[in-house]
């Protein structure tokens, strides 16, 4: 046998072990998370129920899932063990406070490179003019032009389809030929 005709079986049996081997790595890292579960310890299920972790058993999980409902899962239909902070964020709204964390960013690059001094002066210059009020008026002036035109809009509209219905309703002429006698 030549060696050309050997190299697709080759390929396709390497292709199948990458295959598998990166399946049984997927498994082996669930079947760890699932095992460090510990009570008190916020899960989602694979059908995405969020739950709390009451008691871990060799094949199953006790989940409190609110006050008073404690329900029994199979230890392999619990998608994800989720950390404090994405538990709170998700089920009970709680955002992390990140002022806390970090050092304040600054909105724009001036306050990067001004001293003190020149800080204080254009804080105490009145020249300076607010963009965001002036914007804002013309937006309000714009919108109420617009509502307007849509009102006079929609004015004309109920008017023509008026129109429309009158002139539906009138019996129609004609030259005076008619199938009666």
């Amino acid at each position: 046998m030549n060696a050309f005709t050997l190299l697709p079986f080759i390929v396709l049996i390497a292709a199948m072990f990458l295959m598998t081997r990166s399946a049984k790595k997927k498994q082996h890292q669930a079947a760890q998370m699932r095992n460090e579960m510990q009570p008190g310890s916020g899960v989602r299920t694979i059908g995405g129920m969020y739950a709390t972790v009451k008691e871990v058993n060799e094949d199953t999980v006790l989940l409190d899932a609110g006050p008073g409902v404690d329900l029994l899962f199979a230890k392999n239909s619990i998608g994800a063990v989720l950390t404090d902070d994405e538990y709170n964020r998700i089920v009970h709204g709680i955002e992390h406070d990140l002022k806390t964390d970090a050092d304040v960013v600054p909105d724009d690059a001036s306050s990067l490179t001004e001293t003190d001094e020149a800080a204080a002066a254009a804080a105490a210059s009145d020249d300076k003019i607010d963009l965001g009020k002036d914007l804002g008026e013309k937006d309000a002036a714009e919108r109420a032009d617009d509502a307007i035109q849509a009102a006079e809009d929609k004015a004309d509209a109920a008017e023509a389809k008026a129109a429309e219905a009158k002139a539906a309703d009138e019996p129609k002429k004609t030259d005076g030929e008619s199938g009666q006698k």
